[in-house]
């Protein structure tokens, strides 16, 4: 009776694994359709450190920023606003990563960063560098169009030890306020990363201070290709799962306000998009920063 009743168990635990699916009540599919070993990338405004910031200043908060890295096990994560004092902070509570990147205000430590962080254990930097979102890309501390502020793009060409590829990555932070200085720098964007690739894949992360249904949204992504340049396709319509969380990144430190969707994680056709969210974590009713963390977990495409 013992070998029946552990037979039938048997049975059934196999019958389940196989049947198992996922929300949608279809058939799992594998998290990827080759032997590659995905990547979760997240993009995240962390906040400069503003003293008049009170309770959600960044000495309380520094520790909850670092565990979104840890406990959401990030591998490549593209930071905004971030100032050295910050960054070095974070090496102390992220002993695990690296970055790089240089200051928007002179090309070395003076003002926000838009950092590239990476395990090390997982990727090597062949090469890095950063750009200017302006009409002189390659002079520090230039401010492009409109723009109230310089702003920046920092880029790394990397190998990913896990699969044995180079990809390339960029992070950014556009203007708050121009209006033309948002378009042009999309268009930047597209054309520098095109000129940079080679044939690299390539994975573009930041804050747009813009939606989906705004222009320069448009200019980066699901535009009709310009020739001769990628194109980039946004994780939250374009993963293999579907996207999780909330549908906006903006929580000015109070509550989520509904579409306001500015943070993105973007890849060209080199990657596959497996799943990809927006987390709304909150500790003792406080957010880690005013902008919630987009996360992507992808693949190479081939």
């Amino acid at each position: 009776m013992r070998t029946s009743i552990n037979t039938l168990l048997l049975f059934a635990l196999v019958v389940s694994f196989f049947a198992r699916g996922d929300s949608s009540g279809q058939a799992a599919e594998p998290f990827a359709q080759n032997d590659a070993t995905p990547m979760r990338l997240m993009s995240f405004n962390i906040r400069f450190d503003n003293p008049n910031d009170g309770p959600d200043a960044w000495p309380h908060r520094k520790d909850f920023v670092a565990g979104m890295f840890r406990f959401h096990q990030v591998d490549l994560g593209g930071t905004q606003e971030g100032l050295f004092h910050q960054l070095e902070e974070l090496d102390a509570l992220l002993p695990e990563f690296a970055w790089v990147g240089v200051g928007r205000d002179d090309g070395e430590r003076g003002g926000e960063f838009c950092a590239i962080y990476y395990r090390t254990d997982r990727f090597e930097v062949i090469e890095h560098g950063t750009f200017w979102l302006s009409e002189t890309p390659d002079e520090p501390g230039s401010r492009g169009w409109d723009a109230a502020l310089p702003r920046i793009v920092t880029w790394a060409r990397l190998s990913d030890l896990a699969n044995d590829r180079r990809f390339i990555v960029f992070n950014t932070h556009f203007d708050h306020r121009g209006r033309e200085a948002r378009l042009e720098s999309a268009r930047l964007i597209r054309s520098k990363a095109t000129e940079l690739a080679g044939d690299d894949p390539v994975i573009v992360m930041g804050d747009l201070n813009t939606t989906d249904s705004d222009e320069p949204y448009r200019a980066l992504a699901e535009a009709d290709a310009v020739p001769d340049q990628i194109r980039l396709y946004d994780g939250f319509y374009h993963s293999r799962h579907g996207h999780h969380g909330p549908t906006s990144t903006w929580n000015g430190f109070r509550e989520i306000v509904p579409d306001r969707r500015i943070d993105f994680i973007l890849a060209d056709p080199g990657f596959t998009f497996i799943q990809h969210g927006i987390l709304a974590d909150i500790r003792d009713g406080r957010f880690p920063s005013d902008h919630l963390p987009v996360v992507a977990d992808v693949t190479f495409a081939q």
